[in-house]
């Protein structure tokens, strides 16, 4: 069953509305005047399966601003 809120209900509840849509992951409809606005969407399950990979992929330099002690020649 779709769901529809008028944008006044939306606003509302909307914290309720966001749990429901993550427990029941069903996408909720929003209206406002009678006219679709916008789509509340749940998240599909692999976005922790992707933030999980990025595990360890980042470094972390303390200063980025000093110069490098490597010299190097730039082209004229």
């Amino acid at each position: 069953m779709t769901k529809k809120y008028k944008a006044g209900e939306f606003k509302a509840k909307c914290l309720s509305i966001l749990d429901d849509v993550a427990r029941e992951h069903e996408t909720v409809y929003v209206t406002k005047r009678g006219k679709l606005v916008a789509a509340v969407v749940p998240t599909p399950e692999v976005v922790e399966d992707i933030v999980a990979s990025l595990a360890g992929s980042i470094i972390f330099e303390n200063d980025i601003i000093s110069p490098i002690a490597e010299t190097w020649e730039a082209g004229e």
